[in-house]
C-alpha cells in the first residue's frame, strides 16, 4: 500500500498529463468538430508558457553565473557542454545516415504532392549568426527572437556581478530571487497543463493525421519510430554512462513532464522550466543545469539533427540525385550538425537551415517546400528529442566534473548547489 502511494504520489502529474493527452488524441480522431473549437485552450496554455520563458532563461543563466565560486568553473561547464552536445548530435546524425540507406524516405514520392510553398530567401549564414549574438536595442532581448543574444546578455550579466565581490552582491541576490520567483509563476501556469495539452494534442490529430499517412507517409514511417527508438535507446545508454542503474532510474523517474510537454507544444523553450526542475530532481548541480538547459534549447538539437538528415535524403530521392557517396555523406553531416547547433539559434532558424542545404548542394527552388513540410511535420517528436537530450546531457555533464559520486551530493536547493 505504501509503495502504491509512493508511486501516485511521484508519478500523479505525469498520470494527468497522459490522461488528457489520450483524451485530446480520441477526441480529435473522432469528434474533430469539437477539438477545433478548444485550440484557444491550447493556445493559452502555450502563451503562458511563452510569457514567462524570457524572463526565467535570464534569471536562470545569470545567477547562476554569478553564484560561481570561479569563473574557471563557468568556462569548464561550458567546455564540455560544447563537446558533450556535439558528440550527441553527431551521433543522431550518424544514425539517421545509417538508415536512410537502408529505406529510402522518398520512394514512391510522386512530386506535386505539395501543398504549399515557402519563399526561397538568401541567407548568409555566419553574418546571420553573428547578428543574432546581439541586438540593436536593450528592449530587443525580451523577446524569444533573440534568445541567443539574451543568453549572451545573461552570461556577462552573472560575470559582472560575480567579478565585483562585496559591491555586487546584492545585485546576485536579486538575480536568485527573480529565479525563485518565476521558478513560481511556472508552477502556477502549469495548473493549466492538462486542459492545455490535452487540446493541443486534440487539434495535431485533426491537422496532421491524414497527412502523416499520405504524400510523406514513408518518410514518416522512418522518422517516428526511429526517434522514439533513439529517445528510449541513447537516453537509456546516456543516462547510465551518467550515473549507472541508479542514474538511469532517477532520470526516467523524473522525465516524464518535460517529455510530455516537448512532444505536445514542439517548443525547446516551453519545455525549459519544466527541464530544470526534472533536473534539480535528478540531483545534476544547479550551476550545470542552470547554464545547460537554457543553452540547450537553443543549440543543442539532436531530434533536429535526425531531421535535417532526413530532409537531405528525402529531397536528394526525389530528384533523383545520389546520396550514397562518401563526400555527399560526410557533408550531410556537416550541414546537419550545424543546422542542429548553430542554425537553430538564429531567428527563424528553420527555414535558414532548409536554404543552407539547399545552397550548399545545389538543390533546385521546389525543394524548399518540401523540406519545410518534413519540418512541420516531424515537429513534435524532434523537440521531445531536443529538449530532454539537454537534460541527459546535463547528467553526462555532472559526471564529469563532479566524478562517480555526484549523485550522493543531492542538488540542494538552487543557492547551495552552484559549487
Amino acid at each position: 500500500m505504501d509503495k502504491k502511494k509512493s508511486f501516485l504520489k511521484s508519478y500523479r502529474f505525469s498520470l494527468i498529463l497522459l490522461a488528457a493527452m489520450a483524451a485530446g488524441c480520441l477526441l480529435g480522431r473522432f469528434r474533430p468538430d469539437w477539438a477545433k473549437p478548444l485550440k484557444p485552450l491550447g493556445d493559452l496554455f502555450l502563451r503562458s508558457l511563452f510569457m514567462v520563458v524570457v524572463p526565467l532563461v535570464y534569471f536562470s543563466i545569470a545567477s547562476a553565473v554569478s553564484a560561481m565560486s570561479s569563473t574557471f568553473r563557468f568556462f569548464r561547464i561550458l567546455g564540455w557542454m560544447l563537446l558533450v552536445f556535439t558528440v550527441t548530435g553527431a551521433i543522431a546524425t550518424t544514425l539517421m545516415l545509417v538508415a536512410v540507406q537502408w529505406y529510402p524516405p522518398a520512394l514512391g514520392f510522386a512530386y506535386g504532392t505539395v501543398a504549399a510553398s515557402a519563399p526561397v530567401q538568401h541567407y548568409n549564414t555566419f553574418e546571420q549568426f553573428l547578428r543574432a549574438l546581439a541586438v540593436g536595442d536593450f528592449v530587443e532581448l525580451l523577446s524569444m527572437r533573440n534568445t541567443l543574444a539574451l543568453i549572451v546578455f545573461a552570461i556577462l550579466t552573472g560575470l559582472a556581478a560575480s567579478a565585483g565581490g562585496e559591491k555586487t552582491k546584492p545585485f546576485s541576490a536579486f538575480l536568485q530571487a527573480g529565479y525563485e520567483v518565476f521558478v513560481r509563476v511556472v508552477g502556477y501556469v502549469m495548473y493549466l497543463a492538462p486542459i492545455g495539452l490535452g487540446a493541443y494534442f486534440a487539434n495535431l490529430v485533426v491537422q496532421y493525421g491524414g497527412v502523416l499517412v499520405g504524400a510523406y507517409g514513408r518518410a514518416m514511417l522512418l522518422y517516428y519510430p526511429l526517434t522514439v527508438a533513439y529517445f528510449f535507446v541513447a537516453f537509456t545508454v546516456y543516462a547510465f554512462m551518467a550515473g549507472g542503474w541508479r542514474g538511469m532510474k532517477r532520470f526516467w523517474g523524473k522525465i516524464a513532464p518535460p517529455s510530455l510537454t516537448a512532444l505536445a507544444t514542439g517548443s525547446s523553450y516551453v519545455t525549459i522550466p519544466s527541464n530544470l526542475e526534472a533536473a534539480e530532481q535528478i540531483g545534476v548541480p544547479a550551476d550545470i543545469r542552470e547554464t545547460m538547459i537554457p543553452i540547450g534549447a537553443t543549440i543543442h538539437m539532436e531530434g533536429s539533427c535526425l531531421a535535417a538528415v532526413l530532409k537531405i535524403a528525402f529531397v536528394f530521392g526525389v530528384f533523383h540525385m545520389d546520396f550514397t557517396s562518401p563526400e555527399v555523406l560526410a557533408k550531410a553531416m556537416g550541414v546537419s550538425l550545424l543546422a542542429g547547433m548553430v542554425i537553430s539559434g538564429i531567428p527563424g532558424g528553420g527555414i535558414a537551415g532548409e536554404v543552407l542545404i539547399m545552397t550548399l548542394f545545389n538543390l533546385p527552388p521546389e525543394s524548399l517546400p518540401l523540406m519545410n513540410a518534413i519540418g512541420n511535420l516531424v515537429d513534435p517528436p524532434a523537440t521531445l528529442v531536443n529538449a530532454v537530450g539537454d537534460n541527459v546531457s546535463s547528467m553526462m555533464v555532472a559526471r564529469i566534473m563532479g566524478g562517480r559520486g555526484w549523485m550522493d551530493r543531492r542538488a540542494a536547493a538552487p543557492s547551495e548547489a552552484r559549487i
